[in-house]
């Protein structure tokens, strides 16, 4: 109970030091990075819900990513759909198509359900490149509207903080609810033993389901923030390395925890501005990266053993 306060005390400290950060930020390169890590986190949490949680590994999660991107993007540039109502529209759609990718789970797991994943996203890919008329091949979509209710912002990329600021509490706070409530430790029976927790009653099917659906889902809303944010998105922007990128910030984290999730986005997110004269080789450093972090700390940065450590001492 002291340890939830504690923890409680902490996340109301961050979100009220997120909230004043822009007012003493004066470069907006730096508020820029800000919201990146904002963005990568929501993605990663997402993702560690369905691979860290409920052992699905996937390696096509910028495929869900791209499906809400280019849904909020079709809706508001051709329909003129409203900003909210294209973004959770897009996050309906990767959502349904989640589902269908949690079909496979349950009858594979492991490196098959991975190569389904990684066949998923590039079936995404080949219809982002060639359907012309409504993706714009790739050359992409742009000039795409920002969202309506940030013309009350004089600056717009402090409304965009505060909108992804509010997405990412939004998210945080569901996904820490789920992950330390009932539902998040039947989740882990599964992952630890199918078969176990079938024998114990544990429907894996509506599990693995639920997990897919939220995890596709966020990533749907998170490539919708992200599409009006750029005003401009192509398929190179949700290809394999995307999703291997997300893939790393959890692994580099910890994979099952919220909060080493966050960390690895800081960490992918920092990292590329360190190495941008070496932009072509980005992927490798990646690659050593998670070699690295398997072979020496395979827990991740945030991993159980250092979990316990700080439980202890607090």
């Amino acid at each position: 109970m002291k340890l939830f306060k504690n923890n409680k005390i902490m996340f109301l400290i961050i979100l009220a030091i997120l909230l004043v950060a822009p007012f003493m930020i004066t470069n907006q390169y730096i508020l820029h990075i800000i919201i990146t890590i904002l963005l990568y986190s929501i993605l990663s949490m997402s993702l560690n819900f369905v691979s860290g949680n409920a052992g699905q590994i996937s390696v096509g999660h910028a495929a869900f990513y791209g499906i809400g991107a280019y849904t909020t993007s079709i809706l508001m540039s051709n329909a003129h759909l409203s900003f909210i109502t294209a973004m959770l529209l897009g996050g309906v759609l990767a959502g349904i198509c989640g589902i269908f990718l949690g079909i496979p789970s349950l009858r594979v797991k492991g490196n098959y359900l991975c190569i389904i994943t990684l066949g998923f996203g590039e079936i995404v890919k080949l219809i982002l490149l060639n359907w012309d008329k409504v993706t714009g091949g790739p050359m992409g979509i742009s000039s795409i509207p920002n969202p309506e209710f940030l013309n009350i912002f004089k600056d717009k990329n402090l409304g965009f903080y505060y909108l992804i600021l509010f997405l990412f509490v939004i998210f945080f706070v569901i996904l820490y609810k789920l992950t330390y409530s009932n539902y998040g430790l039947l989740m882990l029976a599964v992952r630890e033993n199918e078969i176990a927790a079938t024998s114990l009653g544990v429907n894996i099917t509506s599990i693995k389901f639920f997990a897919f659906i939220i995890s596709s889902f966020i990533a749907g809303i998170a490539g919708g923030f992200y599409a009006t944010y750029v005003s401009f998105i192509s398929p190179e922007s949700f290809m394999f390395k995307e999703s291997i990128t997300i893939l790393a910030m959890v692994i580099i984290g910890g994979k099952g925890n919220i909060v080493g999730s966050i960390i690895g986005a800081i960490v992918l997110a920092i990292i590329p501005e360190f190495l941008r004269e070496f932009n072509d080789y980005r992927m490798l450093f990646y690659g050593l990266g998670l070699v690295l972090m398997i072979v020496f700390r395979p827990d991740g940065i945030y991993g159980l053993k250092y979990r316990k450590k700080f439980t202890y001492k607090s």
